[in-house]
């Protein structure tokens, strides 16, 4: 069973960053970030091969969030930029064991999941 323990969510203004850090207890194929406002279904943010290759971005983040590994660490992060208001969720880092180049951003490839951090962005 994998384990996986986020950080770093917080309330910013409009325009702000973040960066968000997600602790594994092992090493699996594909990892990402998904987030879920309330009401609304949970969507893929970004997601990456372990060992850093082939990210992948949901369009509504392209350009202001970048994902990244830390395979020494087996730390996942989302540095988050530019944040608007509609970026307000909680955010869950998942970890799965499908090989797919890239991996993909449908939350139904992910096995394990984390207990969320919630990110507010406010005006």
């Amino acid at each position: 069973q994998v384990q996986l323990v986020e950080s770093g969510g917080d309330s910013v203004q409009v325009g702000g960053s973040l960066n968000l850090s997600c602790a594994a207890s092992e090493y699996t194929y594909i990892m990402g970030w998904f987030r879920q406002a309330p009401g609304n279904e949970r969507e893929g943010v970004a997601t990456i091969n372990s060992g850093g290759g082939y990210p992948a971005y949901a369009d509504s983040v392209k350009g202001r969030f970048t994902i990244s590994q830390d395979r020494a660490k087996n730390t996942l992060y989302l540095q988050m930029n530019s944040l608007k208001p509609e970026d307000t969720a909680m955010y869950y880092c998942a970890a799965g064991r499908t090989i797919a180049y890239p991996p993909p951003l449908s939350k139904s490839y992910y096995n394990y999941w984390g207990q969320g951090t919630q990110v507010t962005v406010s005006s």
